[in-house]
């Protein structure tokens, strides 16, 4: 029995980590197509700078080469039935919510969505119902070791880069200027950690309590775990 046991536990353990890295590789195949869909459909990762740096995180947690190749091949194969989807509308406590996804059923998406927010007493909205909230900007995270924020002499010299705004290790810029800011950034020796182009809110919603913020990323988390779905911008803040 006691044989039996041990080997159940042993089962149950790898069980569990090969869960956690189904899921680390799942996140990390979402984060590969998010870049290629935000640019425009390139799948070069040698023009696609994003894209290079969603591979190499992959990479680096030890995701299979098979699979990165498959991953893109697969999005070419389907790439010409795909349609964007730019959804809008207000989550739990009124807050505003934008939802890029790309799908080839765009009724089926619009139902799933609708639904999920239903569930959470939000309500899904017209085109341009909240869009005036947000602005479409570059997001671009340096890597800055110890330190919680760049520094004010990095700073600067982002800012001579294309960089119009900061927030902690993010380094914000206009959207056309991304792709050539990360050049240079990497030329100067900075570690890039993530890029993408996002939504950002413009004033947003203060939540009042941790139910509250539980309530939010739960919804947050269902939009996101659709598979058609690729960014989901909420303006909320909570301290």
């Amino acid at each position: 029995m006691s044989g039996h046991s041990k080997w159940a536990n042993i089962k149950n353990r790898k069980g569990a980590q090969d869960k956690k890295r189904s899921e680390v590789f799942t996140k990390l195949s979402k984060d590969i197509l998010t870049t290629i869909r935000s640019n425009g459909g390139n799948t070069n990762p040698e023009s696609n700078l994003s894209l290079k740096i969603a591979i190499d995180k992959a990479k680096a947690a030890n995701m299979p080469k098979d699979n990165i190749e498959r991953l893109i091949t697969r999005f070419e194969e389907r790439k010409t039935n795909l349609v964007s989807v730019l959804l809008e509308g207000y989550g739990p406590y009124g807050v505003p919510v934008v939802i890029e996804a790309e799908t080839d059923n765009k009724n089926r998406i619009l139902c799933e969505i609708k639904l999920i927010f239903r569930n959470y007493d939000g309500v899904l909205g017209e085109s341009n119902s909240v869009m005036y909230q947000f602005h479409k900007v570059g997001e671009v995270e340096i890597d800055i070791a110890a330190e919680n924020e760049i520094n004010e002499e990095k700073q600067l010299e982002l800012i001579d880069l294309g960089a119009i705004d900061f927030d902690g290790a993010l380094i914000l810029t206009k959207v056309e200027n991304m792709s050539d800011l990360i050049k240079k950034a990497e030329e100067k020796g900075m570690k890039i950690v993530r890029s993408e182009i996002v939504y950002r809110v413009i004033n947003p919603i203060k939540l009042n309590n941790e139910d509250e913020l539980n309530k939010m990323m739960d919804f947050i988390g269902e939009l996101e775990d659709n598979d058609d779905v690729i960014g989901v911008y909420a303006g909320f803040d909570y301290n």
